[in-house]
């Protein structure tokens, strides 16, 4: 891993990718008002990123291969469904169950779980995948780092409504969460093993693959005239070429090289770059309390990136 300063460069990256990623949900919003089905807006997501993934490593001549022996592809599927289909699915199903609040303070807790699952990971598991994981000391600076970060959030996601409990809602939202933490323990191994190219190639395949039994259902109402505003294809192409592929491979990397734990910390930057953007975009508020929830997130994840790795 880069050490010292070089590691600078990496975190300004993830920072970068977090902030396309908070914008991703105005995009999303607008493309769902225009008459798009969530699981349709994955799924050309998500070809977008793979046609052009593929139209990148044609160019380059990077690795092609194919098949990369039923272990490892096994962990490519898992990749797959955790950091794509079922990520999407359940955090686009919970807004169906409960506040839109609700879902985007609990999805973005995929740091907290991030962080537990990779201590009992280190702690019981065994082989290359637990020995990659980031060496993570429960302290202070992780545990106070996290409850400020999620003070925050809570301050951004509940402002101006009352939380309402809606444990099917709740629960997919915390799916995706797990979906997102459990992605993160294993992409590190095999961009390193593989390359971030690679790595993320077999992810959208995956993410394709297994997301076509839900897909079906929501064709019906799917025509090719709803791609022709410009503000559909534009937030289509955006979402497919920079936040799918140019942000998957940035991200891989990032986990790579900072960690698994101290990458995902950032994630809870989400709500502020997507508050940011809603109020720039689509003219929304950002009130007092909103501002301060912003702060309590930056201050919470540059408090728990402060932890010193355990010494092996």
């Amino acid at each position: 891993m880069a050490e010292g300063g070089s590691k600078v460069r990496y975190h300004l990256l993830a920072l970068a990718v977090v902030g396309v990623w908070g914008v991703t949900f105005v995009c999303t919003k607008v493309l769902i008002s225009a008459g798009l089905h969530p699981v349709n807006i994955f799924w050309i997501r998500f070809i977008l990123a793979y046609a052009g993934i593929w139209a990148y490593i044609l160019l380059t001549g990077k690795d092609k291969k194919l098949w990369y022996g039923w272990k490892e592809e096994a962990v490519f599927l898992l990749l797959g469904i955790t950091g794509g289909s079922f990520y999407f699915l359940t955090e686009n199903m919970a807004l169906a169950y409960t506040q839109a609040s609700n879902v985007a303070f609990l999805v973005c807790s995929a740091p907290l779980f991030t962080a537990i699952l990779t201590l009992l990971y280190r702690r019981f598991g065994k082989g290359r995948f637990a020995e990659a994981l980031e060496k993570v000391r429960l302290g202070w600076p992780l545990i106070g780092g996290t409850v400020l970060a999620l003070t925050g959030m809570a301050l951004v996601a509940f402002e101006g409504s009352r939380l309402r409990v809606s444990p099917k809602g709740d629960l997919l939202a915390i799916g995706a969460a797990v979906c997102w933490a459990i992605y993160s323990l294993f992409m590190g191994e095999m961009t390193r093993v593989y390359g971030t190219v690679t790595a993320t190639r077999k992810v959208f395949f995956y993410g394709l693959l297994t997301i076509l039994p839900f897909l079906g259902g929501q064709s019906r109402g799917f025509s090719l005239e709803l791609l022709t505003p410009v503000t559909v294809w534009g937030n289509l192409l955006f979402l497919g070429l920079v936040a799918s592929l140019a942000c998957f491979i940035a991200w891989n990397l990032v986990i790579d090289k900072l960690g698994n734990v101290s990458s995902t910390n950032y994630v809870y930057l989400n709500p502020v770059f997507t508050l940011i953007t809603a109020t720039i975009l689509l003219g929304e508020r950002m009130t007092l309390l909103s501002g301060l929830g912003c702060a309590a997130i930056l201050a919470g994840v540059i408090w728990a990136g402060s932890a010193k790795p355990k010494a092996s």
